[in-house]
């Protein structure tokens, strides 16, 4: 409870195994989409939506989102480093030890257990998710049915910002990856946007941003350890 009828609603995601990636075989598949195992031996807390403009509002006292304005729609214009400003003064009023998720317990999450190219099957349609849309159709959170752990919007709507700092994939089967400890880099982004092609809203589609950068179709959605 952020105070005011603002809440926050988090969804518990499962431990387990899950190869992370996507198969050659996979439509528009890129070439930093290479397969590997990975286990996650803890479970976590997911945002069961992409933090919304009063959430936002709640915390920060302002509303940097440039197209559209609306409560329950995501907050967007919001850097990876605006994200960490974010946390940390949420954090400050709840103590609960939010955080950005990791790119690998992202895709686990958005797959929930699937191994298709989205969470949905091998195809998307307008009717599952927000996307190709140039005209900048923001969707208000939980507007389209959520994935088989209770999460909306994995597909679309808003690039959701990832803790990581980008790098290779590892050829080798890995346990709780976080990515790089340091970096020059940008910062990882998944899950498409409302105004991008249907293929960058895989599972398995990474995006990348300079953790300053603003932009129009960028939110995120939080993660916390139990």
């Amino acid at each position: 409870d952020l105070g005011k009828g603002i809440k926050l609603e988090m969804v518990l995601i499962p431990a387990g195994k899950f190869m992370m990636g996507s198969p050659v075989s996979e439509t528009d598949r890129g070439n930093r989409e290479t397969q590997y195992e990975v286990t996650l031996t803890k479970p976590f807390y997911m945002g069961k939506y992409e933090v919304t403009q009063d959430q936002w509002e709640g915390i920060m006292g302002n509303n940097p989102s440039s197209r559209t304005k609306g409560a329950k729609l995501p907050v967007t214009d919001v850097s990876w480093e605006d994200c960490q400003e974010f946390i940390k003064k949420l954090n400050a009023k709840t103590n609960n030890g939010y955080r950005l998720p990791t790119e690998a317990e992202w895709e686990y999450a958005c797959r929930a257990g699937t191994t298709t190219a989205y969470s949905f099957g091998d195809s998307l349609t307008k009717s599952d998710a927000s996307y190709g849309d140039e005209a900048g159709s923001i969707k208000a959170v939980g507007s389209y049915k959520p994935n088989a752990f209770g999460l909306f919007d994995m597909h679309g709507n808003v690039w959701e910002c990832c803790e990581d700092w980008y790098a290779n994939y590892p050829a080798e089967a890995v346990t709780d990856p976080k990515g790089p400890v340091t970096g020059t880099s940008p910062r990882v982004v998944r899950g498409g946007s409302f105004d991008v092609n249907v293929s960058d809203a895989r599972s398995s589609m990474r995006g990348v941003c300079t953790p300053a950068d603003r932009v129009f179709s960028q939110g995120f959605r939080l993660a916390r350890t139990p």
